[in-house]
């Protein structure tokens, strides 16, 4: 059975029956800041991450466009080990998720219910990422974003690509951490 991703309590819109691709750019909109921007594929911006504080904080949030926080990333550092706890803002007392093992290239991101679980992969070069849910199904995909004349943009600049009835905050939960892990967030 493919586990089942449910939509954020205060986002309508995080999910489509449909598949849907965005374009992340890693960069904050805020001048002296460090996060990521997401836009529908109208040019909308649909989330960002802006951290006012030093690259690779302990502590990120997701928004959407309004400003409302919607999903905190909290790093814990237990030595010599580093972990990730996220919270849903309506709850912040038990994680929403955890990601328990990982490596540079890989790790895994459990829900709630220790059932479902996610892995990320990525190549060597990191412009490319792929999100598998528990049975290997890829259920986002992340690479360097082309413009339409086929001329390859920067490796902050991403299309990815959220198959149907997936939440999209989710995804781009996970591509945060991922960002975090590998210190280009």
């Amino acid at each position: 059975m493919v586990p089942k991703v449910f939509p954020l309590d205060s986002c309508s819109s995080c999910l489509s029956g449909k598949r849907e691709t965005f374009t992340v750019w890693m960069k904050s909109l805020l001048m002296q800041g460090n996060g990521c921007t997401v836009f529908n594929s109208n040019g909308d911006i649909v989330y960002r991450i802006d951290n006012y504080d030093d690259k690779c904080s302990s502590e990120v949030c997701l928004m959407d466009l309004h400003g409302r926080v919607l999903v905190t990333i909290v790093q814990r550092k237990v030595w010599p080990f580093k972990s990730w706890e996220i919270y849903k803002q309506v709850n912040r007392e038990k994680p929403w998720l955890r990601v328990k093992t990982y490596s540079k290239a890989k790790f895994r991101l459990e829900t709630n219910d220790e059932a479902n679980w996610y892995q990320v992969e990525t190549s060597a070069c990191k412009s490319q990422v792929k999100i598998l849910d528990g049975n290997g199904n890829i259920v986002a995909e992340a690479e360097r974003k082309r413009s339409s004349s086929g001329v390859v943009l920067g490796n902050d600049v991403l299309a990815l690509t959220v198959e149907a009835d997936v939440d999209h905050s989710f995804i781009i939960t996970i591509l945060t951490v991922y960002g975090l892990i590998n210190k280009i967030l």
